[in-house]
């Protein structure tokens, strides 16, 4: 096996664990908080894209809007976003995170990372910083390619 071969298969072996790892927590959070993949999806694009509306966020999660309308009331009453009346059009709501809705997108991250520090707790400081120099270098490098 090349240098090559074996960095692409340990480094598939890592991200496939990585995303494991912290997508079940994620999922697992989620579950524990009443929340879909699309309402978490939607919870994720509210907080980039404030002030959106049904439609777009609908296009956005690929669902139709009877669909997006009937998450987002599942939403409201959880408590995590708010419909206002757009100032310039009253038959257009915008759909904003609330805190509690932030809050919960924040713990969901939290819990995704979580596992991290279990990983870095069991590394000495001199593994610590092997590994953040390697991960140093391959950041730098990818920002190199297009």
């Amino acid at each position: 096996m090349s240098d090559t071969d074996r960095f692409v298969s340990t480094f598939q072996e890592w991200i496939d664990l990585f995303m494991h790892r912290s997508m079940r927590r994620f999922l697992d959070y989620a579950r524990k908080n009443g929340l879909s993949m699309s309402m978490i999806g939607a919870l994720f694009h509210l907080n980039q894209q404030d002030n959106t509306g049904v439609t777009d966020l609908g296009e956005h999660l690929g669902v139709t809007s009877a669909a997006t309308s009937q998450m987002l009331d599942r939403l409201v009453g959880q408590e995590l976003i708010e419909r206002l009346e757009d100032p310039d059009d009253r038959r257009v709501k915008q759909i904003n995170l609330t805190e509690k809705g932030c809050r919960v997108l924040e713990e969901g991250l939290q819990a995704r990372q979580g596992w991290l520090i279990d990983l870095a707790n069991r590394l000495s400081e001199s593994e610590k910083e092997q590994v953040a120099s390697a991960l140093d270098l391959m950041i730098t490098k990818a920002k190199h390619i297009d």
